[in-house]
C-alpha cells in the first residue's frame, strides 16, 4: 500500500491552503468593494440617487420578487440566452467542420469570415426588426449573429492548427479523412473548441441584451432600459448586477465541463 511521505503531504497541505486563500481573496474583494460602497453612499460621498447602493438594489429586487416581476424577466433573459447559444455553438462548430473538412471552400470563403467577424451586429437590429419583428425570435437571431461567428472563426483556428506531420502520419497508414478528423483534429482541438464556448456565452449575453433593449417587453435588458427612462437607477444597477450573476454562472457551468473532461482525458 502506498504511503505519503512527510514531505508529500506537507506540499499536498501548501496547495490546499493556497487555493482555500485564492478563494477567501476573491469573495473578500467583493465584500470589501459592497461594503465601501455602501459605506460612501451612506456618508453621501457619492451620490446614490445616480450610483445606488447594495442596500438600495437589495431592495429593488426584493421588490421585484415580491411581485413576480424579477422571476419573468430572469426566465425570459436566460431562456433566449440559453437558446442562442446552444443553437450558435452547435451551428458554430458544424461550420467550422464544413470548411476544414473542404480546403477549397474555407479558401473561398476566407475573406468572407473576416468581414462578418470585424461587422458590428448590432448594427443589423433594426434589419432584423423589419426582417422577422419585434419579440423573442428577433433577440434569439440577434444572439446567433453574435455568437455564431466568433464560435465558428476560433474553433476552425484549432483545427487548422493541428501539426501537419500527425495527419500525414495517418495518411500514410490509409486513415481516411473522417479517422484524421475524429481521432487527431477534434481532439487536438478540445481545448480551443471549450475556449470558443466561453467566449459564446459573453457573446450571447450581448447579443439578448441588445436585442431586449431594442424589440424586448420583458427580459432583464427590457428591466435596464425601462430603469434608465423613468431614472430609477436602483433598477438599473440591481437588474446589472443579476446579470453579472447568470453569466457567471453559465461560465461557471462550461468552465466544470471543462473540468470533467480533462479529467477524463487524463484518465484514459
Amino acid at each position: 500500500m502506498y504511503n505519503e511521505s512527510a514531505a508529500q503531504k506537507k506540499y499536498l497541505a501548501g496547495l490546499r491552503h493556497k487555493k482555500w486563500g485564492i478563494t477567501a481573496a476573491r469573495w473578500g474583494i467583493l465584500v470589501v468593494f459592497l461594503l465601501l460602497w455602501e459605506a460612501l453612499a451612506r456618508l453621501g460621498v457619492i451620490d446614490a440617487f445616480l450610483l445606488s447602493s447594495p442596500s438600495r438594489m437589495a431592495g429593488a429586487l426584493w421588490t421585484l420578487a415580491r411581485t413576480g416581476e424579477l422571476w419573468l424577466h430572469v426566465g425570459v433573459t436566460l431562456w433566449e440566452t440559453i437558446v442562442g447559444f446552444v443553437v450558435g455553438s452547435v451551428l458554430g462548430i458544424a461550420l467550422a467542420v464544413a470548411l476544414w473538412w473542404s480546403d477549397t471552400l474555407c479558401r473561398i470563403l476566407d475573406p468572407y469570415l473576416v468581414v462578418l467577424n470585424a461587422l458590428p451586429k448590432i448594427a443589423l437590429g433594426p434589419v432584423l426588426i423589419v426582417w422577422i419583428g419585434s419579440g423573442m425570435p428577433a433577440i434569439i437571431v440577434m444572439s446567433l449573429l453574435v455568437s455564431v461567428i466568433v464560435t465558428m472563426v476560433t474553433v476552425l483556428g484549432g483545427f487548422l492548427g493541428t501539426e501537419p506531420e500527425k495527419l500525414t502520419l495517418l495518411r500514410s497508414f490509409g486513415a481516411s479523412k473522417l479517422q484524421c478528423f475524429t481521432m487527431v483534429v477534434f481532439p487536438g482541438a478540445l481545448p480551443t473548441t471549450v475556449s470558443a464556448l466561453k467566449l459564446g456565452i459573453g457573446m450571447s449575453w450581448v447579443g439578448v441584451i441588445v436585442g431586449e433593449f431594442l424589440v424586448s417587453r420583458a427580459g432583464l435588458g427590457y428591466l435596464i432600459v425601462y430603469g434608465g427612462q423613468v431614472f430609477k437607477l436602483d433598477l438599473v444597477m440591481a437588474g446589472t448586477a443579476v446579470l453579472c450573476v447568470l453569466a457567471a454562472l453559465m461560465y461557471l457551468g462550461v468552465a466544470y465541463c471543462e473540468k470533467r473532461l480533462r479529467a477524463r482525458r487524463a484518465h484514459a
